[in-house]
């Protein structure tokens, strides 16, 4: 009669595997290709006027948050737009702004932060900080980070899976100060 194996070594062994795992995932996350912030530029055909304007430009207008991203406190993440909104318990927009996906992207739907890890270093061997798991598609975690230097992460090469995405320094600041674990992530296309 084979001997049987006791409970705490299969708990064990599991919990040993799934924190080498997520290490390797946390790893990969951090890569992937980064948004660019448009620059707005004073146009060279403006010309000048007798009687200048009191009031400065209007400011732009962030985006809107996206239809159908729910209700109340929580992270929109918007795959077409490549941006993230910060939303209050008001339904309010806090704060916009653009992030640099990974090569796996989560399906749109709802989900929660389910870790935070405060810092590490990425596959790319850029040191990150402000890592909030929310997603895992194709066997890869997917989670928002921001590079400690505010470097965006180097292209990846073709087949390699990264589920990172990240956000300028400010911004991944902001982010890590707004969500604690099970804040709502909705994830829109």
């Amino acid at each position: 009669m084979p001997a049987r194996i006791p409970s705490w070594a299969w708990v064990s062994g599991l919990t040993a595997g799934a924190v080498a795992v997520l290490g390797v995932l946390a790893l990969q996350a951090s890569h992937g290709p980064h948004p660019t912030a448009a620059t707005a530029r004073p146009s060279s055909s403006a010309s000048a006027s007798a009687h200048p304007s009191p009031s400065p430009s209007p400011t732009p207008t962030p985006p809107a948050i996206p239809d159908d991203s729910g209700t109340g406190r929580r992270i929109v993440y918007s795959l077409g737009q490549k941006r993230v909104w910060i939303v209050d318990e008001r339904g309010m927009p806090a704060r916009t702004f653009p992030v640099w996906p990974g090569t796996v992207s989560p399906d749109p739907g709802s989900y929660a932060i389910s870790q935070r890890v405060p810092s590490t270093k990425g596959s790319d061997g850029v040191q990150i900080e402000h890592i909030m798991y929310f997603a895992g598609k194709s066997g890869v975690f997917i989670a928002f980070s921001n590079a400690v230097d505010g470097s965006s992460p180097p292209p990846v090469g073709p087949g390699i899976k990264t589920g990172g995405i990240r956000t300028g320094k400010e911004d991944g600041d902001a982010l890590w100060a707004f969500a604690t674990v099970k804040t709502r992530v909705v994830v829109v296309p």
